[in-house]
């Protein structure tokens, strides 16, 4: 017996239907997708690992110089 009374063969021909109904492409494409999500995931908890390491103040210092890096260059509107 297979995966909750469910034989190999019977696993197998499911397989067969869902590739024929959403294709090979669309199969890898949510594949890829989902590793991406997982991937996601893993790096914010790593980061939240590394938070609660960190004192409080580090955390709103580095925040800061976060935000301070993320916002574009100011020019100087020269058609005045």
């Amino acid at each position: 017996m297979g995966i909750g009374g469910i034989s190999m063969w019977q696993l197998l021909i499911l397989l067969l239907i869902v590739v024929l109904v959403l294709g090979t492409k669309r199969l890898r494409n949510m594949g890829g997708d989902l590793g991406a999500a997982v991937k996601g995931f893993r790096k914010g908890m790593e980061e939240g690992k590394e938070e609660e390491t960190l004192e409080p103040d580090q955390i709103t210092a580095e925040k800061s110089a976060e935000a301070g890096a993320e916002e574009p260059a100011k020019t100087k509107d020269t058609a005045s």
